[in-house]
């Protein structure tokens, strides 16, 4: 069953609707309370976010383009306005899982999938396991295969899935406070755009998906290594590789890589964007993403 969320509703309290002019939906996803956003008609675009951000990001590219495009974004449980069951864990695997039972729930189709940070491994390993319902990729700063030989990702997770970050974490909103200022580089992180990554994880127990995620990118090499072999069902399909090259976490031999995984694709570097590109780059991606729709002949 969908349910909407009207855009005069003000729950949450937190949420500025003129920030995010979008229609909330809600589908019940094995207990959980799932938020997306639908919005406009026409070939369908579905993004996924990354950690510790939400359909939020991505509020500048789908108002520039749900007048032409349908566009669709949705939060994992325990993300943005999504609502996890009880016993949810909160791994990458389990994102996935739920994902590919919101796609299939939805029975989308001819999918351009956009994926970042964390959003890569969790859509990519759906599209592996589902190629035919999918078009074609955009990829932006992010991995699909265990990154356990990277020093600075290696090093990451230590520290923030480890001991001493879990109690930064859920104390201070680290990764949100910390994590998000650095990785734009282009502009200034002002108080509302802040507000709006803050809000979601208002309490300790609240903050403890952002921690998981740290820690996962150590711990779930089973299934990264499940994303990965399912690659090859997707290396006929396009792709629009879009890399901001001031990410201080994924570096140019990711970029390299996905470069080599899909022989039918663009590269754009995004100069001077960090890691959170639809911050940084937002109208470069829009314009970059209508070539992709007309190489698609759409």
């Amino acid at each position: 069953m969908i349910e909407t969320l009207p855009l005069d509703n003000r729950h949450p309290p937190w949420l500025d609707r003129r920030q995010f002019p979008f229609t909330s939906r809600f589908l019940e996803i094995e207990g959980h309370r799932v938020h997306y956003v639908d919005e406009g008609s026409g070939a369908t675009l579905l993004f996924l976010h990354g950690n510790p951000t939400w359909s939020f990001v991505y509020r500048h590219i789908i108002a520039d383009l749900k007048t032409d495009f349908r566009c669709v974004t949705v939060d994992y449980p325990g993300f943005g306005l999504s609502v996890a069951a009880a016993g949810y864990g909160f791994t990458p695997k389990e994102h996935s899982r739920v994902i590919e039972e919101f796609v299939n729930q939805l029975d989308l189709k001819e999918i351009i999938l956009f994926v970042h940070d964390w959003g890569g491994p969790i859509g990519l390993d759906v599209a592996g396991r589902q190629p035919q319902r999918f078009r074609g990729f955009a990829i932006a700063n992010t991995f699909a295969w265990s990154v356990d030989d990277n020093l600075l990702l290696a090093g990451f997770s230590q520290f923030f899935g480890g001991a001493l970050g879990g109690v930064l974490i859920r104390r201070f909103n680290a990764f949100v406070n910390w994590i998000i200022p650095v990785g734009i580089q282009r502009q200034r992180c002002d108080r509302v755009l802040m507000h709006h990554y803050r809000a979601p994880f208002p309490t300790p127990s609240s903050r403890e998906p952002t921690h998981i995620f740290a820690r996962e990118i150590l711990k779930s090499g089973s299934f990264l290594q499940q994303v990965s072999q399912g690659l090859c069902h997707l290396v006929d399909k396009p792709a629009l590789i879009l890399w901001g090259d001031r990410d201080p976490a994924f570096r140019a031999s990711q970029c390299l890589r996905f470069q080599q995984v899909f022989p039918k694709s663009k590269t754009v570097i995004l100069s001077g964007a960090g890691h959170f590109v639809q911050e940084d780059a937002a109208r470069q991606i829009v314009e970059e993403l209508r070539w992709l729709f007309k190489l698609f002949g759409i």
